[in-house]
């Protein structure tokens, strides 16, 4: 085995709608924010991590190839070397006779864009506070109002994935076209949600400005029919 190519994809995430990824909190402030989301210690703006962004690309990906019942919930694990998921994000449970080489896939953390991050600073704020509530269905009224930190709509991140292609016998081929699948898998993330509440509308985004090793491409033509998905899908 040996490493062929790297490929790098780099480009923008726009938010559609507000994003909530929490930082948790210890502490209870009054009339403060309840659920924060996670910040850059160094900036104090916020930031999308890698793992939240590889988490839910693999997570859709497993849904849309794959029975997930069947695996018990849990991340997708195999021996089979030729397993289109656990070549790119990883074994889930490190299966011992598995021979398909490292993990294929890297996501940076998504930091935002230093312009638009200023911009949103001059306008009022990088986050905002949005007030929810639960709604008793028998009385009709509100109960236990909590406030929810969110980066508005508008907010843009800059996002680099690395991918890796190793010739194992196949000179490659095998690699070249699962990176296929993780482009379908971003585009699929562009009809769900990341994030936090995304059944509550939270979390749409939209990724643009998409370049592999510097050269644009049509991220837009990116096909996610049900036949291009079914190449993958392994039993």
């Amino acid at each position: 085995m040996r490493l062929k190519e790297l490929k790098n994809i780099t480009g923008k995430i726009v938010l559609k709608t507000g994003l909530h990824i929490g930082a948790g909190s210890d502490e209870i402030h009054i009339g403060g924010i309840d659920t924060p989301v996670v910040k850059d210690p160094m900036t104090g703006w916020p930031y999308i991590p890698g793992s939240s962004l590889k988490g839910k690309i693999r997570t859709i990906l497993e849904w849309a190839t794959t029975d997930v019942v069947s695996q018990g919930g849990k991340a997708r694990s195999s021996t089979d070397s030729h397993d289109p998921i656990v070549r790119i994000f990883g074994n889930g449970r490190n299966e011992k006779d598995y021979n398909g080489g490292p993990t294929r896939v890297s996501f940076s953390d998504c930091f935002m864009s230093e312009d638009k991050a200023k911009s949103m600073i001059e306008k009022g704020a990088l986050t905002e506070e949005k007030i929810e509530v639960l709604i008793d269905r028998i009385k009709g009224t509100a109960i236990s109002p909590r406030r929810i930190e969110r980066v508005p709509a508008g907010a843009e991140f800059e996002f680099s994935i690395s991918y890796k292609v190793f010739d194992m016998g196949d000179d490659g081929e095998e690699d070249e076209k699962n990176f296929n699948l993780l482009l379908m898998g971003m585009k699929l993330l562009e009809f769900d949600s990341l994030g936090g509440s995304g059944s509550r509308g939270y979390g749409k985004i939209k990724f643009e400005d998409v370049s592999v090793n510097g050269e644009n491409i049509n991220f837009e033509e990116i096909s996610v029919d049900k036949d291009k998905l079914n190449e993958f899908v392994r039993q």
